[in-house]
């Protein structure tokens, strides 16, 4: 059985590390903000007003020492302190500060919240990919990827068994694809899949399953190894065999010209 792992390299890989899960940037400004808010939690405006001072203060001495020149979270506290003493100031007097009705401390909370998820989403996604590629590599080793039906995301999980084999182009897993999205297999049944797919495939597949699409309909119950010069044509020049499948398209096409 044909092996199409880069020169040199075994043929049994390794399965994918377990990916980590994500975590929240480290942000030294949003930090200072944190803490602001946390120690003026119930403060009235005069309580908000002395430790504006204080921080106005600790920022004069800090602007005197280099290594301190440049501190983020110096920067931020103080400006969160000039932002809470302004609020106070525009509120009812006696009221005190809650973060609970800080319409900018909910907005970053919820701007917060979102992100995470964002996060949480690529992470599931990096995970089912690198499952589906230890899953297809499998298959390989077992000769039994081209009885294997291709599913949505297949596209991504290509691109990852490109890159754990430090980016040597995979024949077989290219010809699989392209025959299955000629033959309309697998999530390739759905016309919105073939039509994504123009987008995420390599040229070259995409070019290689036009011409087979193409020829399979010029001469009946072709047999796809007898086809194995598509791939090889579109790998050397995948705009000339793109080129040529639409032309010999129009040609068998009723009504066209070629």
């Amino acid at each position: 059985m044909t092996r199409f792992w880069p020169p040199g390299e075994t043929t049994h890989r390794p399965l994918a590390p377990r990916l980590a899960a994500p975590r929240e940037p480290v942000d030294p400004a949003r930090i200072g903000r944190r803490v602001v808010r946390r120690r003026a939690k119930d403060m009235d405006a005069g309580a908000v007003a002395a430790a504006l001072e204080d921080a106005r203060f600790g920022a004069r001495q800090a602007s005197r020492h280099e290594d301190l020149a440049d501190d983020a979270r110096g920067r931020a506290e103080l400006a969160e302190w000039e932002r809470l003493a302004q609020l106070l100031a525009d509120a009812a007097p006696g009221t005190v500060y809650d973060p609970d009705t800080d319409d900018v401390v909910q907005a970053e909370l919820a701007a917060d919240a979102a992100a995470a998820a964002t996060r949480e989403a690529e992470l599931r996604e990096a995970q089912r990919i690198a499952a589906r590629a230890d899953e297809l590599q499998a298959l390989r080793e077992l000769g039994t990827l081209e009885q294997t039906e291709p599913r949505h995301g297949d596209e991504a999980v290509r691109d990852e068994l490109t890159r754990r084999a430090g980016s040597y182009v995979q024949p077989d897993v290219d010809a699989w694809l392209a025959r299955a999205l000629a033959a309309h297999r697998g999530h390739y049944a759905d016309p919105a899949a073939r039509d994504a797919a123009a987008g995420l495939l390599h040229p070259p597949v995409l070019a290689h399953a036009a011409l087979l699409a193409v020829l399979t309909q010029l001469v009946a119950n072709a047999d796809v190894d007898q086809l194995s010069f598509a791939a090889r044509l579109a790998t050397a020049d995948s705009e000339a065999a793109a080129e040529l499948s639409s032309f010999l398209t129009r040609a068998i096409t009723p009504g066209s010209r070629a």
